[in-house]
């Protein structure tokens, strides 16, 4: 199998390094915006770099993985599924939900495989709840809590590409608590904070950010992001119901310290970042895409997965703006996704 690597970033050059050494893919051709920068990623793992895109396709893969800006998912996704290639990509599919449309109809009109990459569905902890809810072990779920804490800010340049605080980082929650829970968001009342860094108020963004979403079985869920947690990179999930509760992102490095005297002491490694505390989620997730592409399973995140998250991303946001709750019925998509179920 030879598959073609399009951005060699961070998660680029993460993703590449996963399929370079897996036992089923042949060989890579990557390529990136910046050239020298693929070169040195291709000639570290033994691999083909290519001048750009055209090269891509005009040289022949069985398979394309997108790791590039945002901005260029959706045309590139759509020049996959016109040429019959399956897609990995890394969300989102775009930042707007008339792009997002656009890409997922190219895929379903070529018949094509688009896998999303929203890694915490590969995560043990995650798993681990999902099979809770599922098996009835926590009995009737009425309350979710979750939360994605960075440690540090992103660079200021990358916050008016980024989408915003809900878009970028807490779409993963999004995504997850669909995933885990099994029910559809409702309706949400969300707001954020700008009192941090300057360079917040600057890309009209927020550095924290809370929501309030009602599950359509009717369990409640609040969900918290920050992009400056000082103590480390924290994602949690705390799962409540009638007969049990659990937690997933509770471990001796969460970085979080108690302050009752026979509490657990302060984590001695806290993590640090979304790459480290989800390396194997993001190696899983990659081996999947592989047994894809080879007909072993079905696709496990799909587009209409991905733009679900965003319609709840971007009741949020209009939430945030308006103050006010906004049900899931006034965004756009909502059909769209039924029929593509």
């Amino acid at each position: 199998m030879r598959i073609g690597v399009i951005g060699t970033g961070r998660i680029g050059t993460i993703h590449a390094r996963t399929l370079s050494r897996h036992r089923d893919v042949g060989s890579l051709i990557l390529t990136d915006a910046d050239a020298s920068r693929a070169q040195e990623l291709a000639h570290r793992l033994g691999e083909t770099a290519a001048p750009g895109v055209e090269e891509i396709f005009r040289w022949g893969v069985d398979a394309v993985v997108i790791t590039t800006a945002t901005s260029a998912h959706a045309e590139l996704i759509g020049r996959a599924a016109r040429s019959g290639l399956p897609v990995f990509c890394e969300k989102p599919i775009a930042l707007d939900l008339p792009g997002t449309l656009s890409a997922i109809g190219e895929v379903e009109a070529a018949g094509t495989v688009l896998q999303m990459g929203f890694q915490r569905r590969f995560d043990t902890g995650y798993g681990g709840a999902r099979e809770a809810v599922r098996s009835g072990r926590l009995g009737r779920l009425h309350t979710v809590r979750a939360l994605t804490s960075d440690q540090a800010p992103p660079p200021a340049g990358w916050l008016p590409l980024s989408g915003g605080l809900y878009r970028d980082t807490l779409i993963h929650d999004f995504d997850v608590l669909r995933w885990v829970t099994g029910r559809e968001v409702v309706d949400v009342y969300a707001a954020g904070s700008d009192a941090g860094p300057a360079m917040f108020r600057e890309a009209g963004d927020v550095d924290t950010g809370a929501a309030l979403l009602t599950l359509d079985g009717g369990t409640l869920a609040t969900l918290t992001g920050a992009r400056l947690n000082g103590a480390g990179y924290d994602v949690r999930m705390e799962l409540a119901g009638e007969l049990d509760q659990i937690v997933v992102g509770l471990d001796d490095r969460t970085p979080i310290a108690s302050t009752e005297p026979t509490g657990p002491p302060a984590a001695d490694r806290p993590w640090t970042g979304f790459l480290e505390r989800f390396g194997p989620a993001y190696e899983a997730e990659l081996n999947a895409f592989v047994e894809v592409v080879r007909g072993e399973r079905p696709n496990p995140c799909d587009g209409r997965e991905a733009l679900q998250a965003l319609r709840v991303a971007e009741a949020c946001e209009l939430s945030r703006r308006e103050r006010r709750p906004v049900r899931l019925a006034e965004i756009a998509g909502g059909a769209a996704a039924r029929a593509f179920a």
